[in-house]
């Protein structure tokens, strides 16, 4: 069979990219429950061939593995619930905090634009008015994502519970889609996958443990109201890559001056907060994790970027995995090597301006030798 022009491959190849994002952005409420399924059938499938190796029965194995997940997912939840009805009892006191930092706000403008109490008040209802006007609108697009979101957490389990049962059948699929040539290839990625897969959301699990406690107790050390609850909301959106760690500091922020009247506070959250994720950033989280997400950072941040695009909160938390798997799946086929390289870290330490041999696939030349250095330099 004649092979394909370059120039038709590439094409076809990102008329297919196009293809995917599109079908994605349609389908995302189809394929993003699904996705998650995928991810938690792997997390949950050690403890379902610990059950299996003990003799429990195929069907009991797998409804056992996802009880002990949904009664973790419950006991966090319910911690959660209580921080959220400790903020709740103090809002008589958050109420007279926000009138003083108000009050405070409102002289500063007054002094630096002239603009009296009374304007900025009737700035406010206009802008409270209009809130209102669209209140409808918004309430019942709440209501569709409630929905969703409860429909969402519906499938789950019956997901996990399916793809746990017909792994075999799925595994299978796989091989028979590809050549038996090709079959040691797919075995290495399907295995690989894997590893990366529960190596990846299993240091997740432990980061957020860790965030939860070290932060925690830090501001509460310090004195900060509330401080688990910061600590919970920082640590979980702080799985969301770049994005995530920014929300929470906002959120922090609000917390600290709802709950508390000195602006002193505000500054000692932030402060623990940016020096706890340098900590993980840095220290614990490459230990945790190691190597296995291979992706540079400008693949990361437009990855997460179209993830939520695309698909929301859920899509920016698995934009990472899921660019993982490509690559992974790029790296394991001749044809779609290139891509792989674009996604990884592994960057080039010459130019391939200057140095040919780093054009070629299986060459990565990572420094140049003293001669090449002073060539480059010129």
């Amino acid at each position: 069979m004649t092979q394909l022009p370059l120039t038709v491959r590439r094409s076809i190849e990102l008329i297919g990219l196009c293809f995917l994002l599109a079908l994605f952005s349609v389908a995302h409420s189809i394929i993003m429950p699904l996705l998650m399924a995928f991810f938690i059938s792997l997390m949950l499938l050690p403890l379902f061939r610990l059950f299996r190796k003990i003799k429990i029965p195929e069907l009991a194995s797998i409804a056992l593995a996802i009880v002990i997940a949904l009664l973790i997912i419950l006991s966090i939840l319910t911690f959660f619930s209580l921080q959220i009805a400790s903020l709740v009892k103090d809002f008589p006191l958050l109420e007279k905090n926000l009138n003083a930092h108000w009050s405070t706000l409102s002289g500063w403008i007054n002094r630096n634009f002239n603009i009296s109490a009374d304007q900025q008040i009737k700035v406010l209802q206009e802008q409270g008015g209009k809130l209102l006007n669209n209140a409808g609108s918004y309430l019942s697009g709440a209501a569709v994502s409630v929905t969703n979101v409860f429909v969402f957490l519906g499938l789950l389990p019956i997901y996990v519970f399916l793809i746990l049962f017909y792994k075999n059948l799925l595994l299978r699929f796989v091989f028979l889609w590809f050549n038996k040539n090709n079959h040691p290839q797919v075995e290495s990625a399907l295995r690989e996958t894997e590893v990366m897969v529960k190596s990846y959301l299993t240091g997740l699990l432990i980061q957020v443990t860790y965030m939860t406690i070290l932060l925690g107790v830090i501001l509460m050390i310090i004195g900060i109201k509330h401080a688990m609850l910061i600590a919970i909301i920082f640590a979980v959106l702080n799985l969301i890559p770049y994005v995530g760690a920014l929300i929470g500091n906002i959120i922090g922020v609000l917390l600290t001056l709802t709950s508390s009247a000195e602006l002193w506070h505000v500054f000692a959250v932030l402060i623990v907060i940016a020096a706890v994720q340098f900590l993980d950033n840095n220290i614990l989280m490459p230990r945790i994790v190691g190597s296995k997400i291979k992706i540079n950072a400008l693949a990361s941040i437009i990855g997460v970027i179209i993830g939520g695009t695309l698909a929301g909160v859920s899509g920016m938390f698995l934009s990472l995995p899921i660019i993982a798997i490509l690559k992974i799946i790029f790296d394991h086929t001749e044809e779609f090597k290139h891509w792989g390289i674009v996604l990884g870290d592994e960057r080039p330490g010459v130019s391939p301006m200057n140095h040919p041999a780093v054009r070629l696939r299986n060459r990565h030349i990572q420094k140049p030798d003293a001669d090449e250095e002073e060539e480059e330099k010129e």
